[in-house]
């Protein structure tokens, strides 16, 4: 199971819900577990066990259109200075992207906004090359949008092929049906958008066990680049020392 050779980065998650650190279901805000009343601790955590990434995303901010949570976005980032951060939720216009890089964010992620204003996302990949990421959440093969509120009648794969020539860093790809729920990691669909586009495809939603890493890693050749992991952090299903041995490639 381990001899793939392809690394995969790992992101843990710290999703943001009212200051605190909490996982939902399927993207249902009244869903909500509470884990942390602290992000800052948590991400310390994260870095002390040997993870790389933070993967960050405000989701009062997903819902508003706006920043929501940024007192404790700012906390996570004083809390881990050497470790890159990747942030989504409520960033809809170049100034509060601008101001999140300027923060010390890594890697800011356009999700709505791809969607919905298809040319600041394009000039936002161009002005800040490798830094924005492209977050395509799926409802039964469709984009959603306003914090998953919303499903568009944009296919996902249509809209990574539109972006693919835009310059970003990479596609963060959500099977919301599966997203906190345990059931495993939707690897037919997530394969799929990555044979479809040059643009590397970090895998989200439905991670449950190792399997589902070795199963990911195990295709990672084909352009997947990473994987976000949430409540099966918190909950221990996933060790993190094997889950960082297994895919360090």
């Amino acid at each position: 199971m381990i001899g793939h050779g392809m690394p995969l980065t790992l992101y843990p998650a710290i999703d943001l819900k009212g200051g605190q650190v909490v996982r939902l279901q399927r993207g249902e805000m009244a869903q909500a577990t509470v884990y942390a009343d602290d992000p800052g601790e948590q991400a310390r955590r994260f870095g002390a066990t040997g993870f790389r990434w933070v993967h960050v995303v405000d989701l009062d901010g997903a819902f508003a259109g706006r920043p929501a949570n940024a007192a404790a976005v700012e906390a996570i980032l004083a809390a881990v200075p050497g470790l890159p951060v990747q942030l989504g939720g409520g960033i809809r216009s170049m100034a509060v992207l601008e101001a999140w890089l300027a923060a010390g964010v890594t890697r800011v992620i356009l999700g709505s906004a791809a969607v919905k204003d298809p040319d600041f996302a394009r000039a936002a990949c161009r002005a800040h090359p490798g830094r924005v990421a492209l977050g395509i959440d799926a409802r039964g093969g469709m984009v959603a949008t306003e914090g998953w509120a919303e499903t568009s009648g944009v296919n996902a794969l249509d809209l990574a092929r539109r972006f693919e020539d835009a310059g970003a860093a990479a596609i963060i790809y959500t099977d919301i049906d599966r997203d906190g729920m345990l059931g495993g990691v939707n690897l037919e669909a997530t394969l799929a958008l990555a044979r479809a586009v040059a643009v590397p495809v970090i895998a989200s939603g439905g991670v449950a066990s190792i399997d589902d890493l070795a199963a990911l890693a195990s295709v990672a050749r084909d352009g997947i680049e990473g994987v976000i992991i949430g409540r099966a952090l918190y909950d221990g299903r996933i060790d993190p020392a094997r889950a960082l041995a297994l895919t360090a490639g």
